[in-house]
């Protein structure tokens, strides 16, 4: 049995390293929805027990949607990360980072506590770390920024719900 040489193992190993990044990424965006989900094990029931508008999504869109976005926002960080390493790209991921953080705050908050007003602060804090990250990305790859503007749509469209469920049911 014959051993590859020393460049080509070296060649293997970084051209590894990108997937395992994603693959990194992708858990920690997905550990981010396990952990709301657990704060929050009966949001269905308590999103249709509330007053909300006309507009109002059906409680079964959620989980969808959000699986296709947490996907989305993993994949713009790595089209940041995976040409570069993380100190170059620290400020990036810093404000990455406060967004998914901001993101995990919103459900115990909204479900959990039944913080209508507090959890539409923190979806508008949410928003603005979004838009910075977007910025950010975007000088480092326009495509990663892009890949982000369903998700700000979507948080967008979350921050009108929240409003309005608040104001309905205080």
């Amino acid at each position: 049995m014959t051993q590859a040489p020393p460049d080509q193992d070296r060649r293997r190993s970084a051209s590894r390293r990108p997937l395992l990044l994603l693959v990194l990424l992708l858990a920690v965006c997905y550990a981010v929805a396990a952990l709301g989900g657990l704060a929050a094990s009966d949001s269905g029931s308590t999103y249709r027990s509330l007053d909300r508008p006309a507009w109002a999504p059906p409680s079964w869109l959620f989980g969808p949607v959000w699986t296709v976005l947490y996907a989305t926002i993993a994949f713009s960080a790595w089209l940041v990360l995976r040409h570069r390493p993380l100190a170059a790209a620290r400020k990036e991921m810093a404000f990455w980072g406060l967004q998914l953080a901001l993101n995990l705050a919103w459900t115990p908050l909204f479900f959990g506590a039944d913080r209508y007003g507090l959890a539409f602060l923190d979806i508008c804090l949410l928003l603005a770390a979004l838009a910075v990250t977007m910025l950010l990305f975007r000088r480092r790859s326009p495509v990663a920024a892009l890949l982000l503007v369903p998700y700000a749509l979507w948080v967008l469209y979350a921050a009108s719900l929240n409003f309005a469920i608040w104001r309905f049911n205080t």
